[in-house]
């Protein structure tokens, strides 16, 4: 969905309960979406279960969406259902999926070296904190601006600036290993 107008007609036909613009939204933002919670769960199903939960979402709130930057309120509605997913997790003290891959053979990383260094990426993404890797999330998996996720975070430009270059120095260091 390359043009306003078109986004807004989709909205709009979405705000009016018109499925087939359900179908045009989820078709424009799903492999997105889902980037997204894969980079911040590196878990398939739960990926597959947030993505799911923030469409149902959808449905139930884009009637409140009054404008403005649309991606920036479906990542603000997609960070919440991560938050909230977050914290069920926490509640029922489960630990974080432990890092896959550790044990990988030689071999694997000789065939596949893109595939092992996407593994390995999502391995040291793993030892970020939440807030850290969702910044890093947001920013190249979403394709936010700076200020569209300060906006979203409701936190100075500045800070998330800070908060992105921080983490990707972090990150960086951690790939050096």
């Amino acid at each position: 969905m390359g043009r306003n107008d078109d986004l807004g007609r989709v909205i709009r036909g979405c705000q009016a309960g018109e499925a087939g613009s359900f179908e045009n939204l989820i078709d424009a933002y799903a492999n997105r979406c889902y980037g997204y919670f894969y980079r911040l769960t590196g878990d398939r199903e739960v990926s597959d279960e947030l993505l799911s939960e923030l469409f149902v979402k959808l449905v139930l709130k884009i009637r409140q969406y009054r404008g403005g930057a649309f991606e920036t309120w479906l990542f603000r509605v997609a960070s919440n259902v991560f938050h909230d997913w977050l914290r069920e997790k926490q509640r029922q003290s489960k630990l974080l999926e432990a890092e896959r891959h550790r044990n990988r053979p030689q071999a694997a990383e000789d065939e596949h070296p893109d595939i092992y260094e996407m593994d390995r990426l999502q391995t040291e993404l793993e030892k970020l904190d939440t807030d850290t890797k969702e910044v890093i999330m947001l920013r190249f998996y979403s394709q936010m601006s700076f200020r569209e996720m300060a906006a979203l975070r409701g936190e100075p430009i500045g800070t998330t600036l800070a908060k992105v270059h921080r983490g990707l120095k972090k990150l960086r260091e951690l790939m050096e290993q």
